[in-house]
């Protein structure tokens, strides 16, 4: 069976319990070979080439942008990724030949930032475009280094390993990432070998313009439907659960086990993404199921997530939610009964290039959800000069999803523990396909949500 594996940064980080749980794991009774593995960077790693994912905080591009230079801080980076490689010395890292790889690599990755600044300087060319190709030239770093060292400790483990550079670094090919990857791995024997493959794939269309940090899985699923892979895996450092176990405790969290891509495409709706959207609808009309596991509890199978899953019996899978989102409300006493009102209001979130996560209406009101951002004042003023009254909140969004949660009992059980906890619902939003009920709260009552209703429906369930 030929599986392709996706393993996440933070594991990546803990090389050693990978290499033994998921790479050498004594259950595959040496049967080691017909898996791809696709690596992100270390952690952390990406957080400096680019910018902090979280926090914003700039990374080497973001300061290339502002000084169309950045020599000091790719010297920099170069002490800190030779200090991890020194870390992995102890597993089977050949110090001198992954110090050579990275330095070589970040050696020539400057020479072209330095080209690239001239270009820039001369006024000839269109500046976004050539900073987008800066971009993608420092992401590849991160899974240039780190699949290169993942090759080379599995070597030095006695496995046969090949690295695989889908970063196109050294060749100005003109290919498509559909192209490259094929090219690349067509003639490969996945019997005898076992490849280690860059997350990162360079590719005419730019693979950061359309999903910039989710590029890694953008990458692992075209290699799946590549080879028609029996399995897609992703490795990460924590089960797909039933909550958040950094507000709940992971004592009080279950694995999820089973599950369709309706119910991820929710989560990842709300950004608590057990895979990109766009990459799991790959899969699922692909007909290839995805499988999330904890890459440091190698005995437990996971979640599986296929296209066609659905609980015998009613019950709720998982709870989530975000409180990084505010409600728009647009009250207008002439919406009653005209027809195509809402696409005024649509017209204007196309222009500001703004989605929603959630949208109730009465008669004469529309509240809609979205992510708070720093530009949404533009937005509210677009539609304040446009409607009789527009107003803004800060709120949460609580979840509550499941492959089948089509019963009275759960909504009921929903409500229930809402009024007993005092937190107000100021609004909510449920479909005909019943995979996911949502309930806009207060901040304030965020985790006090979360909390209940996973103490509900699974704690004393």
């Amino acid at each position: 069976m030929l599986t392709v594996e996706k393993i996440g940064g933070t594991s990546m980080s803990r090389f050693d319990s990978v290499l033994e749980n998921i790479i050498l794991n004594k259950k595959r009774e040496k049967d080691y070979y017909n898996r791809i593995f696709v690596v992100s960077a270390y952690a952390n790693v990406t957080n400096w080439l680019l910018e902090d994912k979280k926090t914003g905080e700039p990374g080497i591009y973001s300061k290339f942008v502002k000084n169309n230079t950045c020599e000091v801080e790719l010297e920099q980076l170069l002490q800190k990724l030779i200090s991890i490689n020194k870390k992995l010395e102890s597993i089977g890292l050949n110090q001198e030949e992954a110090n050579r790889f990275i330095s070589d690599r970040i050696e020539q990755t400057g020479s072209y930032l330095n080209k690239i600044a001239e270009l820039i300087g001369s006024g000839y060319v269109d500046k976004q475009n050539i900073l987008l190709a800066a971009r993608e030239l420092l992401a590849s770093i991160g899974e240039a280094h780190s699949a290169f060292n993942s090759s080379n400790i599995l070597n030095n483990n006695g496995l046969r390993s090949i690295f695989i550079d889908l970063s196109g670094f050294h060749d100005s090919d003109y290919l498509s990432i559909d192209e490259r990857i094929h090219r690349t791995i067509k003639n490969i024997d996945f019997s005898n070998v076992l490849p280690v493959v860059t997350g990162y794939t360079k590719g005419t269309e730019g693979i950061m313009r359309e999903f910039d940090r989710g590029y890694t899985e953008v990458t692992f699923s075209k290699i799946a439907l590549d080879v028609d892979a029996e399995e897609a895996i992703i490795h990460k450092e924590y089960h797909l659960c039933s909550a958040d176990p950094n507000i709940v405790g992971v004592d009080n969290t279950f694995p999820v086990c089973y599950t369709n891509y309706d119910v991820a495409d929710q989560l990842a709706d709300i950004w608590m993404e057990a895979i990109h959207p766009k990459v799991s609808k790959a899969l699922e009309l692909g007909n290839i199921n995805l499988r999330v596991k904890n890459a440091f509890d190698p005995e437990h199978p996971g979640t599986l997530i296929s296209k066609n899953y659905k609980a015998e019996k009613s019950k709720v899978e998982l709870v989530s939610g975000t409180d990084c989102v505010i409600v728009i409300e647009i009250h207008d006493p002439s919406m009653v009964g005209e027809v195509g009102f809402d696409l005024k209001v649509m017209e204007l979130f196309k222009k500001n290039d703004t989605s929603y996560i959630l949208k109730a209406t009465n008669a004469n009101s529309i509240s809609m959800v979205i992510w708070e951002r720093d530009d949404n004042n533009v937005l509210i003023e677009d539609l304040k000069r446009e409607f009789l009254l527009v107003i803004m909140k800060k709120v949460a969004v609580v979840c509550i999803m499941g492959s089948n949660i089509d019963e009275p009992s759960i909504l009921a059980k929903t409500v229930k523990v809402f009024s007993e906890n005092s937190i107000n619902i100021d609004c909510l939003s449920l479909t005909l396909r019943k995979v996911n009920i949502q309930f806009v709260v207060g901040r304030d009552d965020f985790e006090k949500a979360i909390i209940e209703l996973n103490k509900t429906f699974f704690l004393d369930a």
